[in-house]
């Protein structure tokens, strides 16, 4: 009974260490020499350094080698589980060993060539609605060719997988499913729900993304076809952030919507009845949270498109007492303010300068608040008060200029209201009279920063920021070209959705996108990694100077405020590690520490990268192998 116990701890996939238990691997696993991964490769077989062996004295090349996978899977059940199915890629052995000879073509294909041909593939799609069932697809089929693909090809499949294609993928979610990804709860699972996350076959989670579909992008209240929302942010997890795909799990909660064509839809896949709120709803959602990390104590749960009436309350709720996150409002004001901090290096100042900025921000809704609040902790963090920091902003919605007099103000917008201007100003009215540095946009109302506004504030600010962020591409305040040509090319600027080059007056110029993937999958990564038992204010700060920081000069140069997209990977790494040592320095992190020198190191060692590994059934391995192998800390 040990000895089978044990050899099922070994059965878990293990392409590299547990990513959740990175800092309490044994000393064995640390001593193993590993290879710096490179976006979208394995470790595997790649050198690190030129070292001497101090007994001969011979100089050697430090290599890794795949582990082997334990799987108790043969045969067919083995290739049709994802996890772990190669395709045609099956190497003689394992055709034998694994009962699986005859039931695969018989010519082998190395990895490399499975992407190619899987390129030529996506590239005969017709529309971006097609290539992302493509790739769900493969997904489904192949876990380790998909993501080795999506890391390969992020710049060019990212908006494919997730915004803005994802938003389609949901408003066709009825019509498109073709297999049962992640897992949902309902008003009929309360009182069930601790029992019911059992049925999740995989023993360890380390991330959960968790969606009401209440608010989904700019699309509005989709229900339970909300649920490709956390499907494609987790498959971004993994390939930007690299937490293992075993280790990940998609929630859909559904108490309903308030969509009428869903409610009267024959292919709608959710309950098809108006939506739980008040009392009840908090308490089903108080449930989900103490039966997930009943199961995963240290699981992170990312809320995501939950509407601005109950995203703000749940963060505040559980933000002490969880290890949670909200990215519509942690991770978008992230990403702004470092692109912000970055934007002030672009056109020669620095960090400190954020306490001079007079920023207006059209949407006051939770991803606003979110930004506006992000923003005022930097400029707490670089001298200014509460007080001061509030009054660098100028907060508008649909009906205008947040003042003070407005009794249906939340109380965190009202920390915003302006007590020395006339409420419901218009846009325009507003920037002539702030003469603002900084406009952001996350109202989700396409084409509202117009001409007239735009000119407005270039001719009063020789480097004006421009943040359209609202999604998808529809809702975008503007366009990347407007800018270029309203502000005759001096306009710093970053988008939510991606935009193409512009070329104008003989230059080109290119767009910077301020996607969110530059921030929580490393966010998701450093918090696994050192066990945090909570996301704090300066521990999101780190992440977003640590962002900053990796936009070289060169990229400056060329205009950009974030890094290019393909060097994600990088990026998350910083990230994850800036969390890493800002959680230890605050006390926030459960994982023992034994040196701050080398956290990045250690951190990189754990990120999963997509190869092809051996696999082994148990009845091959050496039982007292395996003995030494099994570690009881694990």
């Amino acid at each position: 009974a040990m000895l089978s116990a044990r050899l099922s701890l070994l059965a878990r996939p293990r392409a590299a260490p547990a990513t959740g238990r990175l800092l309490r691997a044994t000393a064995a696993a640390a001593a193993r020499p590993i290879v710096p991964a490179a976006a979208g490769h394995s470790n595997k077989g790649k050198s690190i350094s030129r070292n001497k062996d101090s007994r001969t004295g011979i100089h050697y090349e430090a290599q890794v080698f795949p582990h082997p996978i334990l799987t108790e899977k043969a045969g067919d059940n083995l290739i049709n589980d994802p996890l772990v199915n190669k395709g045609t890629a099956f190497p003689e052995a394992e055709r034998d060993r694994l009962g699986i000879r005859g039931l695969v073509p018989p010519r082998g294909f190395p990895i490399e060539m499975q992407v190619q041909k899987m390129i030529e593939r996506f590239n005969q799609c017709h529309s971006d609605l097609e290539k992302n069932a493509f790739l769900n697809g493969l997904q489904d089929r192949n876990e380790t060719l998909f993501f080795r693909m999506l890391m390969d090809n992020i710049e060019q499949m990212a908006p494919i997988i997730y915004t803005p294609t994802v938003g389609e993928a949901c408003l066709n979610f009825g019509m498109q499913f073709r297999r049962a990804r992640g897992m949902y709860f309902t008003e009929k699972d309360r009182g069930s729900m601790h029992s019911m996350v059992y049925n999740w076959p995989h023993q360890d989670v380390d991330v959960i993304v968790v969606t009401d579909g209440s608010r989904i992008l700019g699309l509005g209240d989709l229900g339970c076809h909300g649920m490709p929302i956390p499907m494609g942010k987790l498959a971004l997890y993994v390939a930007a952030g690299g937490i293992h795909p075993d280790r990940v799990l998609p929630v859909q909660i559904d108490l309903g919507t308030n969509n009428d064509f869903l409610l009267s839809n024959p292919y709608y896949l959710g309950i098809q009845k108006k939506r739980i709120t008040g009392r009840p709803y908090y308490e089903f959602v108080d449930e989900f949270m103490d039966a997930v990390t009943s199961r995963w104590p240290e699981v992170l749960v990312q809320f995501e498109d939950f509407s601005n009436n109950t995203a703000e309350p749940l963060l505040v709720k559980y933000r002490d007492d969880y290890l949670c996150f909200n990215d519509d409002i942690q991770g978008t004001g992230t990403v702004t303010l470092a692109g912000i901090l970055c934007a002030l290096r672009s056109v020669g100042q620095d960090y400190h300068d954020l306490t001079q900025q007079r920023i207006v921000c059209l949407g006051a809704g939770s991803a606003g608040l979110g930004v506006v609040n992000s923003l005022r902790y930097g400029m707490m963090q670089e001298g200014l008060n509460a007080e001061e920091s509030a009054n660098r902003f100028w907060m508008v919605d649909q009906f205008g200029l947040l003042g003070e007099e407005r009794s249906s103000l939340y109380a965190s917008q009202r920390e915003f209201a302006r007590h020395d201007m006339k409420d419901g100003k218009d846009l325009l009215d507003v920037v002539r009279e702030v003469k603002p540095t900084i406009l952001l946009g996350l109202s989700g109302a396409g084409g509202t920063f117009t001409e007239e506004i735009v000119k407005e504030m270039a001719s009063h600010c020789e480097r004006p920021i421009i943040f359209p962020l609202s999604n998808p591409t529809s809702k975008a305040e503007c366009t990347f070209e407007q800018v270029v040509e309203w502000t005759d090319g001096r306009g710093v600027f970053a988008s939510g959705s991606p935009f193409d080059p512009v070329q104008y007056k003989g230059r080109q110029f290119i767009p910077s996108q301020g996607n969110n993937m530059y921030i929580f999958p490393g966010v998701g990564l450093g918090a696994v990694a050192c066990a945090a038992s909570k996301i704090t204010d300066s521990m999101l700060y780190t992440a977003a100077k640590a962002l900053a920081s990796s936009v070289t000069y060169p990229e400056l140069m060329e205009g950009r405020i974030f890094p290019q997209i393909t060097n994600i990977r990088t990026v998350s790494l910083k990230v994850a590690a800036a969390m890493c040592k800002q959680a230890f320095k605050e006390g926030n992190a459960r994982a023992p520490l034994t040196s701050m020198v080398d956290i990045e190191g250690m951190v990189q060692r754990s990120m999963y990268s997509p190869d092809y590994a051996p696999l082994v059934r148990p009845y091959n391995v050496n039982h007292n192998a395996a003995k030494l192998e099994f570690d009881p800390k694990h």
